[in-house]
C-alpha cells in the first residue's frame, strides 16, 4: 500500500512540475525572453570607434508563427552582413527598443524590423520624440515589413520620416509568390538582380511622400490581394515593394515591405538589396558590386524565437 501511495504522490507531483514548467516556458515565450542561443548574441554593444558608421538594428518582440516575423534572427543575420563592410558598426537591440538609449547617440542609421500598427514599439510619446530627434539629426531610417504600418493619428509624421506609411484606408497586404524587379538606377541596386521570394508576405499601395521617393524594387500583385477600393482601382499595376527616400531634412530613408518569411533571407539578392539600402541610408558608399552579405546555411536556422507549435503570437509593445 505504501508503494502504491508513493507512486500516486510521485505521479501527481511529476504532473504538477511538468505543468508548471510548461506554464513558465509559455510565459517566458510570450514575454519575448531570449533563448539560450539568442542570449549569446551581443546586444547594445556601442561602437568602440567614434568614426565608425553606427547602425542600430531594432529587432521587434516575438510575433506570429515559427519561421515568420523572426525579427531577432533577421537582425542578427543583418548584423553579420553589415560587419562585412569596413567602417560599419552594427548595434543589435532586442525587444524593439534599447535598454540604454545612449546607443542612439551618433547613429548613422536606425533599422526598424518589428510589428507595426498599435504594436509599434516607439509609439509612446517619449520614444516617439526620440525617433523625431533622430530624423532631425539626419540619421538614416530604414523600415522593414510590418513596421511600415502606423496608426492614422501618427501616419503623416511617420511618412515624413520613412517616405511611406501603410494605412487600412487604401493599403493591402497578403502572401503570394512574387518576382521582384529592380526599378531605376539607385546605388541600392548595385549588385542586385531580379529575384523570387516565394510565398512571402507583402504590404503595398502605401501612402508615399509627395516628393523624394523613388521605387527600388517593384512586382506584380495578384488582383485577389487588392483588398481596398483604391488598390482594386489599380489592377495590373506594378507595385512598389522597396523604395528610397531623400528627406527634406537632408537625411535618407529606405523601406522594404517583404521579409515576412525568414527562409527568404537565404536569397542573396534580397540580403544585398537590404544591406545596400542600410548603407545608402547611413550615407556609407555602397560598393560597386553591392555590399558583401556572405552567410552560412546554419545562419538561416540560428537565433529563431521560441514559439509554441502552431501558435500565433501577437505581443503588444
Amino acid at each position: 500500500m505504501c508503494e502504491r501511495m508513493f507512486s500516486r504522490i510521485f505521479s501527481s507531483r511529476s504532473i504538477s512540475l511538468f505543468a508548471s514548467s510548461v506554464l513558465v516556458l509559455s510565459t517566458a515565450t510570450l514575454r519575448g525572453a531570449l533563448t539560450e542561443e539568442q542570449s549569446r548574441v551581443p546586444l547594445e554593444v556601442d561602437a568602440p570607434d567614434a568614426k565608425a558608421a553606427k547602425v542600430v538594428l531594432l529587432a521587434g518582440s516575438v510575433s506570429n508563427k515559427a519561421g515568420q516575423h523572426e525579427y531577432f534572427a533577421g537582425c542578427a543575420m543583418l548584423m553579420k552582413c553589415l560587419k562585412q563592410t569596413p567602417g560599419v558598426w552594427p548595434v543589435m537591440v532586442a525587444e524593439g527598443w534599447p535598454k540604454n538609449e545612449a546607443v542612439f547617440d551618433g547613429a548613422k542609421c536606425v533599422v526598424c524590423y518589428m510589428d507595426g500598427a498599435e504594436k509599434l514599439p516607439f509609439l509612446e510619446p517619449a520614444r516617439w520624440e526620440r525617433m523625431k530627434k533622430l530624423a532631425a539629426s539626419g540619421a538614416g531610417l530604414v523600415i522593414l515589413h510590418q513596421a511600415v504600418d502606423c496608426p492614422s493619428a501618427q501616419a503623416d509624421e511617420f511618412k515624413s520620416w520613412f517616405g511611406a506609411v501603410f494605412n487600412k484606408d487604401i493599403g493591402s497586404r497578403g502572401h503570394w509568390d512574387m518576382t521582384l524587379q529592380p526599378s531605376g538606377k539607385s546605388p541600392i541596386l548595385q549588385g542586385v538582380a531580379a529575384f523570387d521570394a516565394p510565398k512571402d508576405g507583402w504590404l503595398f499601395n502605401l501612402h508615399f511622400a509627395d516628393k523624394g521617393v523613388s521605387p527600388v524594387m517593384v512586382g506584380k500583385v495578384s488582383d485577389t490581394a487588392r483588398s481596398t477600393a483604391d488598390a482594386k482601382a489599380h489592377a495590373g499595376r506594378d507595385e512598389t515593394i522597396a523604395w528610397s527616400y531623400e528627406r527634406p531634412d537632408g537625411g535618407r530613408s529606405f523601406g522594404f515591405t517583404g521579409c515576412d518569411l525568414h527562409k527568404n533571407w537565404g536569397v542573396d539578392d534580397q540580403r544585398r538589396m537590404v544591406a545596400n539600402g542600410i548603407l545608402w541610408a547611413a550615407k556609407v558608399e555602397v560598393p560597386a558590386a553591392g555590399a558583401p552579405v556572405k552567410i552560412d546555411d546554419a545562419d538561416l536556422t540560428s537565433n529563431m524565437d521560441l514559439k509554441p507549435a502552431g501558435a500565433t503570437i501577437r505581443k503588444k509593445k
